[in-house]
């Protein structure tokens, strides 16, 4: 049963019959390559050239896994001296070094996420 909504809709025509509702192969071909053109375009504007200089990669690379473990360590450690401070004040021994122990090595894999950039595009889709 077709009424006069299924009329304005398109009614019984198939997906190819539809009048003047379909891009051509060419039209789409030529939009592509347009599109493909202005791309390239924008790409070569925003690359970034090379640095000019000495091949540092090893020693950068040496720099952040020394950066990396002293920041794990350097978490863990502050963390484990907050707690043994407030064993110390409070006499509740082992519980603060337990749990300031746990912060520190929480704050020290977070610093090392942050320090690697892993934590920066976290959330970002697309960009």
């Amino acid at each position: 049963m077709s009424g006069p909504e299924d009329a304005s809709r398109g009614g019984n025509q198939g997906p190819g019959e539809a009048e003047g509702s379909r891009t051509s192969d060419t039209e789409l071909s030529k939009r592509l390559e347009q599109l493909n053109t202005s791309l390239g375009q924008v790409r070569s504007k925003t690359e970034v050239p090379a640095p000019k200089g000495r091949d540092t990669s090893a020693s950068s690379g040496a720099a952040l896994a020394f950066r990396l473990g002293a920041e794990f360590v350097s978490g863990v450690l502050v963390g484990a001296l907050i707690g043994y401070g407030l064993d110390r004040l409070f006499s509740i021994a082992p519980w603060g070094m337990i749990v300031f122990t746990l912060f520190g090595f929480a704050a020290g894999v977070t610093n090392m996420l942050r320090a690697s950039g892993e934590g920066r595009n976290r959330g970002k889709t697309g960009t």
